[in-house]
């Protein structure tokens, strides 16, 4: 069982920056093996996948975060990260760490609100 724990919301002005981290703790020996992603879910919107990041490291992103967000981990620490650039009122959501391997773990959400 994987444990994971968001970190870095708040509240920013339109054209801000954040950066979220997600660590992951439990069963987590085969860490490097996992792949990681960040959710998020605008209020009466369904969950959307924003990035991932595969154990070999490849990427991939929204359209709408191209350019603007990146992905990362750490598996030394066990953590992965999401640094949002240039955000837009439309970020505004809570955003979900997701861990899979042969199942999904999920993270308890952080809140990014962007507005002026």
């Amino acid at each position: 069982q994987v444990q994971l724990v968001e970190s870095g919301g708040g509240l920013v002005q339109p054209g801000g920056s954040l950066r979220l981290s997600c660590t992951a703790s439990g069963s987590i020996f085969r860490f490097p093996f996992y792949d990681m992603a960040w959710y998020r879910q605008a209020p009466g919107k369904q969950r959307e996948l924003v990035a991932f990041i595969t154990g070999g490291g490849s990427t991939n992103y929204a359209d709408s975060v191209k350019g603007r967000f990146t992905i990362s981990r750490d598996n030394a620490k066990k953590a992965a990260y999401l640094q949002m650039n240039s955000l837009k009122p439309d970020d505004t959501a809570v955003y979900y760490c997701n861990a899979r391997l042969s199942s999904d773990s999920w993270g308890q959400g952080t809140q990014v609100t962007v507005s002026s």
